[in-house]
């Protein structure tokens, strides 16, 4: 864990990260088909199992043991096999039946997450374990998506004020926002490709908790947008 860290950083964190496991309970549970409680308890204890193998990695350094590794090792056990379970989302059968069936406004509201994300993100650089770049006094602007999610939830998709076209505006430019701290992120931690951040690197997302971050909080947001970009284009 990282030293001399506010305990109100790491709390919140954690509270942000049970928020983002209850965005995924209220997908399941506004579903237009109700998922059968066999399967949505198989996937909450899915996302806590795969939180605590992550949380063991990050304790008994894993990811900051290994700064030469190539890949670094928390994009190929951390962030790879996220990425690989979005895939088989998208592909099988009960899957896209799962994205099909989710509400779009819940998907929208998913978004949510990304405020407290990027206030904790703040509080890790005036605390020395991420650079300016990573917050929205860098290069960061993700929280407009945080902050402008509830509107385009309740006006936009509830009260209809929003065509198609609007709403896939809205979901690519946030994924836009996301990909642009995704990339200055992994650029800007320790690793032999590390481009950014030399004076104080992205160190933060290698402990724990916060290896929920990319692991997790981003992967979730990734599905939203992608989901809901397959829902806009197909209906």
């Amino acid at each position: 864990m990282l030293e001399n860290l506010p305990f109100y950083l790491t709390l919140g964190f954690a509270f942000t990260t049970l928020l983002a496991i209850a965005m995924v309970m209220l997908l399941i549970k506004t579903s237009s088909k109700p998922m059968g409680i066999g399967s949505s308890r198989a996937i909450i204890m899915a996302i806590f199992s795969w939180l605590a193998i992550q949380a063991l990695l990050t304790l008994y350094g894993i990811y900051t043991d290994y700064p030469e590794a190539m890949p670094p090792r928390i994009v190929l056990l951390g962030i790879l096999p996220a990425l690989i379970a979005i895939i088989l989302i998208f592909m099988t059968r009960k899957g896209k039946q799962f994205i099909d069936r989710s509400s779009m406004q819940m998907l929208t509201y998913v978004h949510l997450v990304r405020i407290p994300v990027e206030l904790v993100l703040y509080g890790l650089y005036i605390n020395g374990a991420v650079p300016e770049l990573m917050t929205f006094e860098g290069r960061n602007l993700d929280i407009l998506a945080g902050i402008t999610a509830p509107l385009i939830g309740f006006f936009g998709i509830a009260q209809s004020r929003m065509g198609k076209a609007s709403l896939l505006a809205w979901n690519f430019i946030c994924l836009g926002l996301l990909l642009n701290i995704v990339v200055n992120a992994v650029l800007s931690t320790p690793s032999p490709f590390q481009q950014f951040g030399f004076d104080q690197p992205n160190v933060g997302i290698l402990h724990f908790p916060f290896s929920w971050l990319p692991t997790f909080i981003v992967p979730l947001v990734l599905f939203a947008h992608l989901a809901a970009i397959r829902k806009l284009v197909i209906r």
